[in-house]
């Protein structure tokens, strides 16, 4: 499995260097990319968010593991997931609202101060302590993906008076980084845990000095900025009503519901299935990175001049490569007839589809979701997201744990094929929607999601 292990990150990564150099190599400079203010502010921008992204990353790969550490049974452990996920959901339906009356710039810099609390907790083995990490985490990663995004946006089209039209360029790059910040921080966490032998809890402690440099520089750099937005229950109100009169919405919201989920799920059970067998474990984080990675390349290609394939069709690949994968892990993960060469193979599939699915899911979602009713609509598709996944997790708290983890890849597996049958829903009612179809032969830019 060592072996293997990196053998698989070494290709990945050649194929991904490959894929991207050629993308340069073709692509002509942009206006936006060759003005000096503009560039100016993205240095601003992406000093601060890649150091919280890479602080973020950090942890991933060493997280199961190190409650595994501090003797924890693998119940308690999917308690510790649930109290994380109960909280990213409680706090990202108030986050935007919060970021609005707080102020960006403070809440950015709230993200590095409760992210460091939350890594600080981890030194600790008392376990209601590491609940309360849990929920500190859930808190940062609502602050993460709303006020950066909230602060730049803002920035960009108030202050700077730059055109619009270049938001997309800043952050189709910045979700580029994002995946490459992640490979880099998986074999960063193997560096510290295991080469330097300083254990699982070494790369939360890395983390922090990157949050205070990420806090300090927003504080010294960036200037502060609020908006007045419509009150949350007018938010909700609206997007219910957008959900529920657009068949198209509903179907989306099914389809991320279902997906995301099931990712959720993978998350928690891909080091206890690998971890056994003798699994690098920041090397294989990484390597699902690099697979990510791949997979956004292949969307970019899938929807250039040369193949011109639309993104309802490689959201329709995506789920399909799921469902295929978890079936993969049902066998793989039979007691006492494991195989974790199979197990790695079909969670890289996870990985690659992944890379294939947020591209096409968010070009999807700024088509069909009205622009005023986004915030409310998102808000109303995390709500099932995170209780399915949370669901799942309690279900397999109380299951078996010899089969407790075959059982929840079945369950997946049923879980994808109703998103399976969501996606076709889709695509019959789109198939003839010019709307829902890349407006150039270049494809579109897209958000940084993972």
């Amino acid at each position: 499995m060592l072996v293997t292990a990196y053998l698989v990150f070494v290709v990945l990564l050649a194929s991904c260097l490959g894929l991207e150099l050629s993308r340069c190599q073709a692509k002509p400079p942009g206006r936006a990319c060759s003005n000096p203010s503009f560039l100016r502010f993205q240095l601003d921008f992406y000093q601060v968010y890649f150091l919280a992204l890479a602080a973020d990353w950090l942890q991933a790969p060493y997280l199961y593991k190190l409650y595994q550490h501090y003797h924890f049974l693998e119940g308690q452990i999917a308690i510790l997931y649930v109290c994380g996920l109960a909280s990213t959901v409680l706090f990202g339906l108030v986050a935007s609202s919060l970021v609005d009356w707080l102020g960006r710039k403070k809440s950015c810099v709230l993200f590095s101060l409760t992210y460091s609390l939350c890594c600080l907790t981890k030194l600790s083995q008392d376990y209601f302590v590491l609940l309360v990490g849990r929920a500190l985490g859930g808190l940062s990663t609502a602050l993460l993906f709303s006020a950066f995004e909230a602060w730049y946006i803002h920035e960009h089209v108030d202050r700077h008076d730059f055109p619009a039209e270049w938001i997309p360029t800043t952050f189709a790059r910045a979700a580029f980084w994002n995946h490459v910040l992640a490979v880099v921080a998986g074999v960063a966490a193997e560096a510290v845990a295991c080469w330097m032998g300083l254990g699982p809890v070494a790369p939360f402690v890395v983390a922090i000095p990157l949050l205070a440099l990420a806090g300090a520089f927003a504080l010294h750099n960036w200037g502060e900025n609020y908006d007045r937005q419509r009150a949350f229950s007018r938010t909700c109100a609206g997007g219910l009503r957008c959900l529920l009169s657009d068949r198209r919405v509903l179907l989306l919201g099914t389809i991320q519901a279902l997906f995301e989920s099931v990712i959720f799920i993978f998350v928690f059970l891909w080091t206890p299935v690998l971890d056994p067998h003798g699994a690098p474990l920041g090397i294989i984080f990484s390597s699902f990175m690099a697979a990510s990675l791949l997979g956004s390349s292949l969307y970019r290609i899938a929807t250039s001049k040369r193949y011109h394939l639309q993104p309802m069709h490689l959201l329709s690949l995506a789920v399909l490569i799921v469902v295929f994968s978890l079936f993969m892990l049902t066998f793989s993960t039979n007691p006492g007839q494991e195989s974790p060469v199979e197990s790695f193979i079909a969670f890289l599939l996870i990985e690659l589809a992944c890379g294939l699915y947020f591209p096409s899911m968010s070009f999807l979602r700024r088509k069909v979701i009205p622009e005023t009713e986004q915030a409310g609509v998102l808000n109303w598709f995390r709500v099932p997201l995170h209780l399915l996944a949370c669901l799942g997790l309690l279900v397999l708290h109380d299951s078996d744990r010899k089969t407790g983890t075959r059982n929840m890849f079945s369950i997946c597996s049923a879980v994808m094929v109703m998103a399976l049958l969501a996606v076709v829903g889709l695509f019959t009612v789109v198939r003839h929607d010019a709307e829902l179809r890349v407006p150039s032969p270049t494809g579109e830019p897209y958000a940084p999601e993972l």
